[in-house]
């Protein structure tokens, strides 16, 4: 079972500064409410292979996931992707510039990578709620770092 959603955000501040607080790993946890902390896994400089785990408040207790970078292509997009409890989560941000800003769109999805009968039981009934709840958290997402990009420009 797939699901994703898509939102885009307007940030008044260049497509440069917006990539610059996307890919700020480190500092995650001081832009972005819900990620309660990072742990770089690799040195160097944001792109493809950087690895990290990020842990999360969701539903109401911490959640640690092992994130790394896919795909980079600077300052235009980059895919972010990790798995866990038998689903593979894929997170594209794509930044397009206009009136003086950018576009930010978040693309995120999820795919059952090993579904059991059970397991797929369980996605048909959390599905919408999951995704409902992510979508609700990722445009928090979006809005911080909105704000935290317009406070560099």
């Amino acid at each position: 079972m797939d699901q994703s959603l898509s939102l885009t955000q307007h940030i008044q501040a260049s497509p440069q500064t917006v990539w610059s607080v996307i890919t700020d790993i480190e500092d995650a946890p001081a832009t972005l409410s819900g990620v309660e902390s990072v742990q770089l896994l690799t040195d160097g400089p944001y792109g493809a292979g950087t690895r990290w785990r990020e842990t999360r408040k969701m539903f109401g207790r911490s959640e640690t996931v092992e994130m790394w970078v896919d795909q980079a292509e600077p300052p235009r997009s980059t895919v972010v992707r990790a798995s866990q409890g038998g689903a593979d989560y894929s997170t594209r941000f794509s930044l397009v510039p206009r009136d003086g800003g950018t576009d930010l769109t978040l693309t995120f999805g999820a795919r059952m990578s090993s579904p059991t009968a059970a397991g797929r039981l369980v996605a048909a009934l959390l599905g919408r709620v999951g995704m409902a709840a992510s979508r609700k958290a990722l445009a928090r997402d979006l809005a911080e770092i909105a704000a935290k990009a317009e406070s560099l420009r």
